[in-house]
């Protein structure tokens, strides 16, 4: 689906931002995908949220706004999202780590392209 989006619905002509946003989850995914075929697990909210919130900080970047009260609200997401996480021993903090990380650094050298 997200091969789809990326190549024929959001081009770079488009929605450069989302564009590039949706090629970095793609990322993110497959990364995943590799390592739970190497018996390691990540969790996928918490690449899900933190590469929101790294798009969102971007966008902030980008178009030259102050959007403080988003950041910090997603931010925030993202300790409810890992903390829920945890509580229902869904995910070690190992896994949420590797989510963290697999959300975070396909988006931020994707980000200079567009920024």
């Amino acid at each position: 689906m997200l091969i789809i989006l990326v190549r024929n619905s959001i081009t770079v002509d488009r929605y450069i931002e989302l564009h590039f946003f949706l090629l970095g989850a793609l990322f993110s995914t497959l990364i995943a995908m590799l390592l739970l075929l190497a018996k390691t697990k990540a969790s996928l909210h918490m690449i899900g949220i933190s590469a929101l919130t790294l798009f969102a900080f971007g966008l902030t970047i980008h178009h030259q706004t102050q959007n403080v009260a988003l950041i910090v609200f997603l931010i925030l997401m993202n300790g409810f999202v890992a903390s829920s996480r945890l509580v229902m021993k869904a995910h070690s903090s190992k896994e949420l780590i590797i989510g963290i990380l697999l959300g975070c650094i396909p988006q931020i050298p994707l980000m200079f392209l567009w920024l």
